[in-house]
């Protein structure tokens, strides 16, 4: 579990792309003239903040204005440009967690305050992480940060709430426990 002072301390969660928000597949192939990269993400992992790849595709620039995510890096290596994304953002390494999955991702993990590794992570990432995800990369594990990250917070039902009231799925309140309707 995420310690809740840590989780409200963080202002910015960085994500590797290949691997995390992926399941580390590429397709390959050729359209009309040009090759053509395609990567598939979970639906799920919807909830980013920053997207860092240490490899250039359009499938991740497109994913992430898919996302209005406010930052897509894809840059090798990924130390420089996550404190650049800091400095100009004016957050602490101790203010932001990160998910990685591979080697590259370590110099980023070793100094944020929370270090988060995906569930088919390589061993050295694994253990620089204090958060190992029940699900792999590709298959959910944003969303299971995202989660436990707001859960840990105290603010995950409100903005559930909010979400499914912004969708118009509930009404504005949540109406009362058919229990307490009886018991009137």
């Amino acid at each position: 579990m995420v310690n809740p002072a840590l989780a409200r301390r963080l202002k910015l969660v960085g994500f590797d792309v290949d691997g995390v928000l992926t399941d580390g597949g590429l397709y390959v192939g050729e359209s009309a003239t040009h090759q053509m990269e395609l990567k598939r993400f979970h639906i799920q992992d919807g909830l980013v903040v920053v997207l860092a790849s240490a490899r250039r595709s359009e499938a991740t620039a497109l994913r992430g204005r898919e996302l209005k995510v406010d930052e897509v890096v894809q840059d090798n290596p990924k130390l420089a440009p996550f404190a650049t994304i800091l400095a100009r953002r004016g957050v602490a390494w101790n203010e932001c967690a990160f998910v990685g999955d591979d080697l590259p991702d370590l110099p980023v993990l070793t100094r944020v305050a929370l270090p988060i590794a995906v569930a088919n992570a390589v061993p050295e990432v694994k253990a620089a992480a204090t958060f190992v995800t029940k699900r792999s990369g590709g298959d959910g594990a944003v969303r299971e940060v995202a989660e436990i990250i707001l859960k840990a917070r105290g603010v995950w039902k409100s903005l559930l709430q909010q979400y499914l009231q912004e969708r118009g799925d509930v009404e504005a309140r949540p109406p009362a426990s058919r229990r307490s309707r009886r018991a009137g």
